[in-house]
């Protein structure tokens, strides 16, 4: 299974041809709740929101177990300071990693530091 990360979903949701084909090849593909939530944060008005909603409607959303969050809580509290991991990524992460989900992005950075998570960089940019 692969989990889409935000960065992955703005370029579906924007119809990029390399994430588009991308996407029609791949199999067993789910969006993590947060990163529903964040695109949803970033819609400027209703219309925008009802289309995004329809568009994540096709997707299966997956959620951060208990255990889930106290491994992004360990993770958070160890290397935000020091290597600059966001409070959703530590959570997006584990939620990938809580599923035995491969993670499907271009923030490589952002989660280099967390131990079990795969992840892949799924088309040229």
């Amino acid at each position: 299974m692969i989990l889409l990360d935000t960065d992955v979903m703005v370029d579906v949701l924007r119809g990029n041809e390399p994430a588009r084909e991308w996407l029609e090849s791949a199999q067993e593909i789910g969006v993590p709740g947060l990163v529903a939530m964040e695109l949803i944060q970033g819609c400027q008005n209703t219309r925008e929101q009802k289309q995004l909603e329809k568009a994540l409607s096709e997707y299966q959303l997956y959620w951060p177990s208990e255990e889930d969050c106290n491994r992004a809580f360990a993770n958070f509290s160890s290397h935000h300071l020091s290597d600059n991991i966001g409070l959703l990524d530590a959570l997006i992460a584990e939620t990938a990693i809580g599923v035995n989900a491969e993670l499907a992005t271009f923030n490589v950075k952002h989660y280099r530091v967390l131990r079990g998570l795969k992840s892949v960089q799924p088309y040229e940019r």
